[in-house]
C-alpha cells in the first residue's frame, strides 16, 4: 500500500469481495460510504473480465452536446470517462453457424453483447446478447439463405429449354398456392432458437423478437435496449407483417425485415440505483437545473419572488407544454394500434 494515494486505496476496499454481494440478479455494496448504502447494480459474474476485441472497436469522440458552432444544442452532457464504441452487426448478413465466445459489457448501451465466432470461416463479430444465451451456444442468420429446392441432374442431362420450361412452370405454379402453404414450407427449414436471425416471414406467429428492422433487409432498429422484446402478430410470405411492441403500441413491418428470437439481455437494468451524483458524472451526464432556480430569460418557470412559476402550466425552455401537451403535427401511418396514453 506505500506509495498509493488514499483515495486509490479507499476504492481498493469498497470493492474487494468481502464488501460487495453479488446474488447473480444485483450486485450491492456494504455502506462503507453514504453514496454506497443505496447503490444497486446488475450482476455482471457471468461477463467477460478482459477488455473487447480491438479490432470491433472505434474511439468514441466527444462533443459536450456542442454542434459545429459551438453552441449547446443537447443539454446536461459533457465530462466522463473514455470509452471506445462496440461495433454490433444488426444486420446479420452473414450465413452459416456461429459460436458463442464470450458474453461482453458495453458501456454504450444497456443491454450486453455477445462475441460469435464463425464456425467455417472464423469471423469474429459482435451481436446484442438474448436472453439465456450462454457461450458454447451456436446461433445462425438465415437472412441471405436460399430456400429454393436443387435437385441434381440425371446422369444423361436435362436439356436447357426444358429446365426453362419446368423453371417457369414452378414459378407459375407458386403464384397460385396460398400464402399460408408458403409461409408453412420456409417455417420448416428454419432453427427458431433462442439467437438466430431471419426475416419476419419465416417466424412463427406469437413468437417473441427482437432487434427488428424497419426495411427490407435493413440494419435492426426496434427492440434493442435491456430486456426489450416484441410479440409477432401477423406475418405471410409478402406484404407487412404486425408485431406489438412493449409500449403497447402495434404497428406494420415488412416481412422481409430481420429479427432475432428472444428477449434481450440484462432484463433487471431498469432496477439499478447509481446512489451518487459522481456515478451520473463518470458517465458523461452533467446536473440539471429546475426552471424555477432559473433567472426570467433563461427558463419560461425563472423570476419572480419565492418559488413561483408565474401562474404558468409546466413548460420547456422553449416554452412547449411539458406535462400533456400535444407536440406531433402527423402521425405514422405504418401505426395500426397507438401506445396507451395516460
Amino acid at each position: 500500500m506505500a506509495g498509493k494515494s488514499a483515495s486509490v486505496v479507499a476504492k481498493q476496499l469498497v470493492h474487494t469481495p468481502r464488501n460487495t454481494k453479488d446474488d447473480g440478479q444485483f450486485k450491492t455494496w456494504k455502506p462503507l460510504a453514504p453514496t454506497l448504502r443505496q447503490r444497486r447494480m446488475a450482476s455482471r459474474k457471468d461477463l467477460h473480465k478482459g477488455g473487447p476485441v480491438r479490432e470491433l472497436t472505434v474511439a468514441k469522440r466527444r462533443t459536450g452536446g456542442r454542434n459545429n458552432t459551438g453552441r449547446i444544442t443537447c443539454r446536461h452532457r459533457g465530462g466522463g470517462m473514455k470509452r471506445r464504441i462496440r461495433l454490433v452487426d444488426f444486420k446479420r448478413t452473414e450465413p452459416g453457424p456461429q459460436q458463442v465466445v464470450r458474453l461482453e459489457y458495453d458501456p454504450g448501451r444497456s443491454a450486453h453483447i455477445a462475441l460469435i465466432k464463425h464456425m467455417e470461416t472464423g469471423k469474429l463479430s459482435y451481436i446484442l446478447a438474448p436472453s439465456k444465451l450462454k457461450p458454447g451456444a451456436v446461433v445462425q442468420s438465415y437472412m441471405r439463405v436460399s430456400f429454393e429446392d436443387k435437385t441434381e441432374a440425371a446422369p444423361g442431362g436435362v436439356a436447357p429449354e426444358e429446365e426453362t420450361h419446368a423453371t417457369e412452370a414452378e414459378a407459375i405454379a407458386n403464384l397460385f398456392r396460398p400464402k399460408a402453404d408458403l409461409s408453412a414450407e420456409l417455417t420448416s427449414k428454419v432453427i427458431v432458437e433462442t439467437g438466430n436471425c431471419m426475416p419476419l416471414k419465416m417466424i412463427p406467429i406469437g413468437t417473441k423478437i427482437h432487434n427488428i428492422g424497419l426495411h427490407p433487409f435493413g440494419r435492426a432498429q426496434l427492440a434493442r435496449s435491456a430486456g426489450a422484446s416484441a410479440q409477432l402478430l401477423y406475418t405471410a410470405a409478402t406484404g407487412l407483417a404486425q408485431i406489438k411492441l412493449m409500449s403497447g403500441e402495434v404497428r406494420r413491418v415488412p416481412v422481409d425485415a430481420c429479427a432475432t428470437i428472444g428477449q434481450v439481455s440484462n432484463a433487471h437494468h431498469k432496477h439499478e440505483t447509481l446512489g451518487s451524483a459522481g456515478s451520473r458524472r463518470r458517465r458523461g451526464w452533467r446536473p440539471t437545473v429546475r426552471g424555477t432556480a432559473m433567472n426570467t430569460h433563461d427558463h419560461p418557470h425563472g423570476g419572480g419572488r419565492g418559488k413561483s412559476k408565474g401562474n404558468k402550466h409546466p413548460r420547456s425552455p422553449w416554452g412547449k407544454l411539458a406535462k400533456g401537451g400535444k407536440t406531433r403535427l402527423k402521425t405514422n401511418p405504418l401505426v395500426v394500434r397507438g401506445r396507451p396514453r395516460r
